[in-house]
């Protein structure tokens, strides 16, 4: 019965990561959209919703690295899974409020860690998982930041005749399509990591078997998921849009198309990485281009600051509350 019990409220905690995952995260395939003004506000959350819906169910690449192999299953226990998520939900929280964009990966996987530190020390750790960790924060980085930047060089190289008036109506058509490909890629990536977590409570809660991925559980997280990219983050949308650099049309679809192609390419290798940084990089990539001063390096500190400290609050947080349950109550 207590397992039982533990169960449900691991399930729940999963599902309300899940949601502010895509509470928080909406701004990642939307911001430059919608500061650009291709869309308004309204139909590009609706555009983010259905094609992160779509995304989610491309694959389960992700999900599986992300269940089975950041911790130990064998040495783990639900705690460990609720504790990692009462972290993502705090910090998360606590960064939109201020604006701040975070990664809900590298919340995640520090939360998971941080709780199989406290469950079963060290040897909880898996490498094979972390080493996509690592990749996934290259590719994030500088993956996200070059890929930007030589894309942002081909289009003023490709366009440097065109009608400025023709050519802001063809990169307001092509945004749009970039935007949803973010959107798209969104879903393949961070949505698919709390699918595998939650398959993995199921596991540990003797529901499943064996770490396979029903389609029920797919359609539920991705359903959360989109309840969350309708509630959409404003003051992330701004950060991301206005307060970094100032994006003209051509500059929201350069940037939109190198982080979603390297999502993609990420999704498809089960890589989990932060579609936060990868965005964010890519960003700074294009803002580059003209002028180093183009980017506002103050504001771009801050967002630093917040995804480094992401590791240490979250794994800290799933450390504690561990062990603080298990002193209680073990």
């Amino acid at each position: 019965m207590e397992l039982q019990i533990g169960l449900w409220l691991v399930l729940a905690l999963v599902l309300g990561a899940e949601f502010v995952n895509g509470w928080t995260d909406a701004p990642n395939a939307i911001a430059t959209v919608i500061c650009t003004r291709s869309l308004t506000p309204r139909v590009a959350i609706l555009m983010a919703t259905c094609l992160n819906m779509v995304g989610v169910f491309s694959g389960t690449a992700v999900a599986h690295t992300i269940g089975t192999g950041i911790v130990d299953p064998s040495v783990v226990d639900l705690l460990t899974v609720g504790g990692a998520m009462v972290g993502i939900v705090v910090w998360s929280t606590l960064a939109a409020r201020w604006g701040l964009p975070t990664s809900e990966s590298h919340a995640l996987v520090a939360g998971l860690a941080g709780g199989g530190l406290a469950a079963a020390g060290p040897g909880a750790l898996l490498w094979v998982g972390w080493k996509k960790v690592l990749i996934g924060l290259a590719f994030s980085t500088f993956l996200g930041f070059f890929v930007g930047f030589i894309l942002m060089v081909g289009v003023y190289w490709a366009f440097r005749k065109a009608v400025p008036g023709k050519a802001k109506g063809v990169f307001r058509i092509l945004q749009i399509c970039s935007s949803g490909f973010m959107a798209f890629t969104h879903g393949s990536n961070d949505g698919q990591k709390f699918m595998g977590v939650f398959t993995l409570a199921l596991v540990l809660g003797h529901k499943l078997p064996s770490f396979v991925i029903p389609y029920w559980v797919v359609l539920l997280c991705g359903s959360v998921m989109a309840l969350g990219t309708i509630l959409g983050g404003w003051k992330i949308i701004h950060t991301i849009g206005n307060r970094m650099t100032t994006l003209e049309t051509h500059q929201g679809f350069a940037a939109e198309m190198a982080a979603a192609s390297t999502i993609e390419l990420a999704s498809r290798f089960g890589i989990p990485l932060s579609t936060t940084h990868t965005i964010g990089t890519a960003i700074m990539g294009v803002g580059s281009v003209k002028r180093l001063s183009a980017v506002r390096w103050g504001v771009t500190g801050e967002i630093v600051t917040a995804w480094v400290l992401t590791f240490p609050v979250c794994g800290a947080i799933s450390f504690l509350v561990v062990k603080l349950v298990r002193s209680f109550f073990y």
